[in-house]
C-alpha cells in the first residue's frame, strides 16, 4: 500500500513538473516569424533597385521605391526641382544644396551633391568649408553667403522663422526672380531630403 502511495505520488509529481516546465517554455519561446515579416530595412537609388543583406546574412525590410511609388509626384518634384534652378549659377545651386543637407543630415543627399559639385569644377576645399563657412568667410562671395545664410533659416525655419536681417540681405543680392528661385531651390533640396531619409537611402547608391 506504501509503495503505491509513493509511486503515484512521484508519478503525479514528475507529470506536473513537465507541464509546469512545458508551459513555461511555451510563454517564454519568442513569437515565430513569418517569411513577409522577417529582415530589416534596407535602401537603394532613388529611383534605383532595392535590396539588402543585413546583420549575419538575414535579408532586410525593404522601404518603398518613391519614383515607383508615386512616379506623377516624383515627376512633379523633378520639375520643380527643374525649374528652381534654371537660371541660377551651377556652383551656388550646389553649395545651397550640400548646406541643407548638412543640416538635414541626409547622407545620401549630400554625397550626390558634393559629387555633383566637383564634376562641375568644385574645389575640395570649398566644398569642406560649407558646414563652417561662416567661421571661413573668404571661401565664399557675398552673394554665396547671403544664400547659405537663407539656406540655414528656412530649412531650420521652426527654430525661430526667417529673421528680417537674413531676408533683406538674400534680397540685396538676388533680384525678385532670382530670389524666388533660391527660395524654390531650398525648398526642393528639403523635400529630396526627407525623401531620402523617410525611404532610408543609402549614400553612394544614386543610379542616375
Amino acid at each position: 500500500m506504501t509503495t503505491n502511495t509513493t509511486q503515484t505520488t512521484s508519478a503525479t509529481q514528475t507529470t506536473s513538473a513537465t507541464q509546469t516546465t512545458s508551459a513555461t517554455q511555451t510563454i517564454n519561446r519568442p513569437p515565430a516569424r513569418s517569411a513577409s515579416g522577417a529582415g530589416a530595412e534596407g535602401a537603394a537609388g532613388m529611383a534605383g533597385a532595392a535590396g539588402a543583406t543585413g546583420v549575419a546574412g538575414v535579408a532586410e525590410n525593404v522601404r518603398l521605391d518613391f519614383a515607383k511609388a508615386a512616379p506623377k509626384v516624383f515627376r512633379a518634384l523633378i520639375g520643380f526641382d527643374a525649374a528652381a534652378r534654371e537660371g541660377l549659377d551651377p556652383a551656388l545651386v550646389e553649395l545651397i544644396q550640400i548646406r541643407a543637407s548638412h543640416l538635414n543630415h541626409c547622407a545620401y543627399c549630400l554625397h550626390m551633391h558634393t559629387n555633383d559639385a566637383r564634376k562641375a569644377g568644385e574645389s575640395e576645399d570649398r566644398l569642406h568649408m560649407v558646414a563652417v563657412w561662416r567661421e571661413a568667410p573668404h571661401f565664399f562671395s557675398a552673394r554665396e553667403r547671403a544664400a547659405l545664410a537663407l539656406t540655414e533659416t528656412v530649412t531650420l525655419v521652426a527654430s525661430g522663422g526667417v529673421p528680417d536681417d537674413v531676408y533683406a540681405e538674400a534680397a540685396a543680392h538676388f533680384d525678385d526672380q532670382e530670389l524666388a528661385r533660391v527660395l524654390a531651390l531650398i525648398l526642393a533640396i528639403n523635400t529630396w531630403n526627407r525623401v531620402a531619409l523617410s525611404t532610408a537611402k543609402k549614400a553612394g547608391t544614386d543610379q542616375r
